[in-house]
């Protein structure tokens, strides 16, 4: 199975249909018309004649852009004929993206107009063989490759699915050293097929993408593509995502809680027809059972709700019934789990030895995944893929407890990663920055619980004798080094941290003594 052929499908059984909308460009495009493009960008990015790149089987991609169709195109293209996309995070710092590009070794990179600052200081950093660039306000390198090359499907579509390699997200590490998780066309599959039947994805479906394709969100707007729905692409904004619903009559998204606390506050809410939406799927970090509610009041359609990761997709799903039940009094302490194994995916929680923990709701182990939609492996790192993937099963970091019913409740995250607005962020990474500070003699980060975030970063520090520090110093300290979203959005100053014997700080007891 090729998964980059969809729009070959689609084009062939409905070539005027929108395949997609670009929001921020005002474009449209058809099946026809995608796929058309896509040809032409495989023999450009594959091809030798007409000034083609002539890449090989294998080699990476890098697309340093918003949503955009291009970005989708990119995605599309590397499936298709061999290559591996590899999307970048806008958001981080060209520092860390330098370390990204070294780590991926792309054979190109593709950025938007937007971006070319950025790209010019990469440029100087990493050593990449082509530099293209997309968008109205660029140099039109991009357009020149598709333009000038041929349409003609090539063989390589034909020599290319299941386990192949087409895309690479990556995802921070607690170590500091870039994690690339690598999907083939069979994990991607497999991923996508525990979506349709969570999502319950029907042909007149029209799907909105409000989360970034950088991360492993490209799998669900994917998945609508390949049944031949639309999707429309945005960069997040709550006003102009109700807008954009209501124009294109979307009918499902994926949201996490600021995204939905956000529309729900957003001036006139009860003014726009939403009347087209059939479903929200949420995730990406916890969800407050208030705000679960409150979407359910304010949504005209149905919840569910997904668990997951960038290394298997999506494991764990909460149906609409479920939140219908715990709403009327039918096991309402089930808002606060995340559901249970997806139809694709088997789902247990362990202890240390890989022993089932009792399903009583209280004993906490780690979740472990067994699924054909788990990652091939993590880029450049074997030790790291030998300790997350055990004799087929994926060990996600993760805590939690079940239920004798398998319904499963996240407690902690063995990885210390905090979840803000649906984004990853690690406390390792945050914990460096603030050092950076001269003042700081330890520091702590922990995610704390956060009505519109979801969590957000919080700093624990122990300044150096005889020094003085402000809350606003140590922010401005890591916002140097860090993107926006990632700095502590509160500071706590204290004498000492707590530790254990050996020395490790006990964040749990951090986490406690905030709730308290």
């Amino acid at each position: 199975m090729n998964i980059g052929l969809v729009s070959a499908k689609w084009a062939a059984l409905t070539p005027e249909r929108d395949a997609v909308v670009d929001t921020s460009t005002g474009r449209r495009m058809n099946w026809r018309k995608l796929d058309e493009r896509v040809r032409r960008l495989a023999n450009g990015l594959r091809g030798s004649r007409d000034g083609g790149l002539g890449l090989s089987k294998g080699d990476g991609v890098a697309v340093l852009a918003r949503n955009s169709i291009e970005l989708l195109e990119v995605y599309l293209v590397a499936a298709r004929v061999g290559l591996i996309a590899e999307p970048l995070n806008w958001r981080l710092s060209t520092e860390e993206l330098g370390r990204i590009v070294r780590d991926a070794g792309p054979k190109v990179l593709i950025s938007s107009d937007e971006f070319a600052h950025m790209t010019v200081d990469l440029q100087s950093e990493v050593d990449v063989a082509h530099w293209l660039q997309c968008g109205p306000d660029g140099d039109g390198s991009y357009e020149q490759l598709v333009a000038r090359s041929s349409d003609e499907e090539q063989q390589w579509s034909c020599e290319v699915g299941d386990d192949d390699p087409c895309f690479m997200l990556y995802t921070g590490g607690t170590t500091g050293k870039p994690k690339g998780a690598l999907h083939s066309h069979r994990s991607a599959l497999h991923g996508m097929w525990n979506q349709t039947v969570a999502e319950r994805i029907v042909p007149s479906d029209v799907h909105l993408v409000t989360g970034q394709m950088f991360h492993i969100v490209i799998l669900l707007a994917w998945n609508y593509l390949r049944h031949g729905c639309p999707i429309v692409l945005m960069n997040f904004e709550a006003r102009t995502s109700l807008e954009v619903i209501e124009a294109e009559r979307v009918s499902t998204f994926l949201g996490v809680t600021t995204m939905l606390n956000w529309m729900m506050a957003a001036p006139g809410f009860s003014g726009y027809d939403l009347s087209s939406l059939r479903n929200i799927q949420y995730g990406g970090g916890p969800m407050p059972s208030s705000v679960v509610k409150a979407a359910l009041d304010a949504f005209p359609c149905t919840l569910n709700q997904g668990y997951g990761m960038t290394e298997g997709g999506t494991m764990c799903f909460l149906t609409p019934e479920e939140h219908v039940d715990a709403l009327r009094g039918v096991h309402p302490e089930r808002l606060r789990s995340c559901g249970r194994e997806g139809i694709n995916t088997t789902l247990r929680i362990v202890d240390e030895y890989g022993r089932e923990v009792p399903r009583d709701g209280r004993t906490i182990g780690e979740i472990v995944v067994r699924s054909e939609a788990n990652m091939l492996r993590y880029w450049n790192q074997s030790e790291l893929t030998a300790q997350t993937l055990r004799d087929g099963w994926l060990w996600t970091g993760d805590l939690a407890a079940w239920d004798d019913d398998r319904y499963v409740f996240i407690i902690d995250r063995a990885k210390d990663m905090i979840i803000s607005g649906g984004e990853n962020i690690y406390s390792v990474q945050v914990e460096e920055a603030v050092n950076h500070h001269p003042a700081v003699l330890e520091c702590a980060v922990i995610g704390v619980p956060d009505e519109e975030w979801g969590e957000t970063v919080k700093a624990f520090v122990v300044l150096k004798p005889r020094s003085t520090a402000t809350e606003a110093e140590i922010i401005d300290t890591a916002r140097v080094h860090l993107a926006s979203y990632q700095k502590p959005r509160s500071v706590e100053f204290v004498d000492a941290l707590p530790k254990a014997p050996t020395g490790k700080i006990l964040k749990r007891e951090l986490r406690e003594r905030y709730l308290s």
